[in-house]
């Protein structure tokens, strides 16, 4: 479990830092942006599915689990495809502080996810934890003064996300190149469409942002192996935990880089939420210790 735990916090730093990289090419239409993402995403892939023997011998293993694995991964590509639009939408537009609050979000959703679907258990402080983050979020979206969109489309696809790839039968590996092996061909089909009107970015935009574009492939699949890794491996209430990580950093380049407004009413909202991990954090640290404890005890 302590390397899915690992392997989980690198991904959700990772996707923190996004709003870096993709506010680099803000210019560029954000669907074009996630069509490119998935096409280079898909031939990084394939190309370490070639380059790697284990790669190529878990595939030839799971040969069998391929046709019952369509459907889930269709619907872990569709759910992927929307929250990539959704994220580099916002950033682009400069909701990065916005994006965060969906990410805060998420974990709920897995929490709520991982007990009504998987059974899985809370003790009484992640109940409380979840209490704590539930009103804050409540709070931020009254103060927010209308229904903020973008980050519930946010919560509620890329958790639902991860319960599909909690599930899903396939490596992470093989799992993620089936995902965006579904979505190859649209997203090609897209590209060829937008560059013969004339509007493609791709060699015509500049070395620098052909270069961001194609390195969209690398980008994206490194946390996402990460995460499918991560979410096969721990329950889906720790993956929750680790969810945080990646909205905190969002939030501070929001705040801090991108000079988004803050107010003091989405600062006790925050609060609240920020509490919620603490408690989480330190409820988790007991739990993984006690039974050390009790070990020791023994001799």
């Amino acid at each position: 479990m302590t390397r899915g735990v690992w392997f989980g916090a690198a991904a959700y730093t990772l996707w923190g830092l996004f709003p870096l990289y993709w506010t680099q090419i803000e210019s560029i239409p954000a669907l074009q942006i996630i069509a490119h993402r998935i096409a280079w995403s898909f031939i990084v892939l394939i190309v370490l599915m070639v380059a790697t023997r284990r790669w190529r011998d878990n595939a030839a293993r799971e040969s069998g689990l391929l046709l019952v694995s369509i459907r889930p991964y269709a619907l872990a590509a569709v759910l992927i495809g929307i929250n990539w639009f959704l994220y580099v939408w916002g950033v682009n537009h400069g909701l990065v502080v916005g994006t965060s609050l969906g990410y805060f979000i998420t974990p709920l959703v897995n929490v709520l996810l991982g007990v009504a679907v998987l059974r899985e258990s809370l003790r009484r402080a992640q109940w409380l934890a979840v209490a704590i983050a539930t009103s804050g979020v409540a709070y931020l979206s009254i103060a927010h003064g209308s229904v903020p969109w973008i980050s519930l489309a946010l919560a509620l696809t890329f958790g639902t996300y991860g319960l599909v790839k909690k599930r899903a039968p396939l490596s992470a590996a093989n799992g993620l190149t089936l995902e965006t092996g579904i979505l190859f061909l649209p997203a090609v089909a897209f590209l060829l469409a937008v560059e013969l009107a004339g509007a493609g970015a791709f060699v015509h935009a500049g070395a620098r942002i052909t270069l961001l574009l194609a390195g969209a492939g690398v980008v994206t699949t490194i946390p996402l192996l990460l995460f499918a890794t991560a979410a096969r491996a721990i329950p889906l209430s720790v993956l929750g935990i680790l969810q945080y990580i990646s909205p905190t950093i969002q939030f501070f380049l929001g705040v801090f880089l991108y000079h988004e407004p803050f107010t003091r009413s989405q600062l006790a909202g925050f609060g609240l939420v920020w509490t919620a991990l603490t408690v989480f954090a330190i409820d988790g640290a007991v739990a993984h210790a006690r039974p050390a404890i009790l070990d020791e005890g023994e001799f």
